[in-house]
Order: structure tokens, then C-alpha cells, then sequence
């Protein structure tokens, strides 16, 4: 089984990514899926029954499609075709925050140590690691910073005001 960082561990990833899946045919009998979000639409029903099954969104994927769902998803799989498409950040964002998904949120595809930090504070708690980079070295790319100043999907305070409620407040004399 491939390797997959999960809140913040390295743990077998028992879920098959079926990217080009196009009909209930293509899955697999007993294995938990990730479907492309076209799939999703058109064989609903018949997904949910099925149980354990996730939605994969490419980057022109609108979550919005699946806003009426997030209770029913265990997983959602944000694509991320190369490093230098950020949209799947935004994708993260509005499922956390407008959609209130609280379910597993995945990075996959191009996926690299120097972006987990900051897909972390988008709101995915899941990270699929290329398999030609070293998971377990990708794992501390999550420890490379100690903070942001700006609000993020995890902590949704800016820093400023995170300090001032840290402070005991003045005393009269």
C-alpha cells in the first residue's frame, strides 16, 4: 500500500485514487474509492450506498458542486497537476470554510515538503506524496514554520490579535 501523511503521521493509504474512473464498472469490489467528481454526480446514489466513497476535484472542479455532500464525504481529494498550480489552496479554503467539510481534505498529485505547510493551513489534514520524494523527509516539511501572521483555515485569528488575547490584562494601581 502506498504511504500517505495523515494528520501529521505517516500511515498506509487504504483509499484507490481512480482518477479516470468513468463508470461504476471501473471501481474496484471491497476497496474504499476516490472518484473523479463527474462520477460523483452522475452515480450519487449509487455511491453513497456503496459506502466509502470519496470525490476527487481537479482544479477547474467548483466545490460547490459538492457543498450539498461534505456531510456524506468521508474524503476529498484536491488534485494538484504540478506545484505551480495554487488553485487547489482556494479549493481547501472554501471546503473548510464555506462548506464546512470536516472530513478527511487530501492533497494529491504534485504534491511536495515545501508546500505542506501551507496546505496545512488551507485546511487539508492529508498529503499524498509523490512517489519518486521520500515521504518520512516530506513528514518534517509540516514543522518548517512555527507560525503565520495571517488567518488561515486552521487558526483563523491574524497574530496580532492571537498576542493580545495571550496578555494578561493591565492592572489598576
Amino acid at each position: 500500500m502506498p504511504q500517505l501523511i495523515k494528520n501529521g503521521t505517516l500511515v498506509e493509504d487504504r483509499w484507490t485514487l481512480l482518477a479516470e474512473a468513468y463508470s461504476l464498472n471501473d471501481l474496484p469490489e471491497a476497496s474504499p474509492v476516490i472518484v473523479p467528481l463527474a462520477l460523483w454526480l452522475a452515480e450519487r446514489r449509487a455511491l453513497i450506498t456503496r459506502g466509502e466513497a470519496g470525490v476527487l476535484l481537479a482544479p477547474e472542479d467548483d466545490p460547490e458542486a459538492i457543498a450539498s455532500d461534505v456531510r456524506l464525504l468521508p474524503v476529498i481529494a484536491v488534485e494538484f497537476p504540478q506545484f505551480t498550480d495554487g488553485r487547489g489552496y482556494s479549493t481547501a479554503r472554501l471546503l473548510r470554510e464555506r462548506y464546512l467539510f470536516r472530513g478527511e481534505l487530501r492533497a494529491v498529485g504534485d504534491v511536495l515538503r515545501d508546500q505542506l505547510y501551507l496546505m496545512a493551513e488551507c485546511g487539508f489534514d492529508a498529503f499524498a506524496i509523490r512517489e519518486d520524494r521520500d515521504a518520512q523527509d516530506a513528514l518534517a516539511g509540516l514543522k518548517d514554520f512555527s507560525g503565520l501572521y495571517a488567518t488561515t483555515a486552521r487558526v483563523p485569528q491574524p497574530w496580532f490579535r492571537r498576542r493580545v488575547a495571550g496578555r494578561a490584562e493591565p492592572r489598576d494601581p
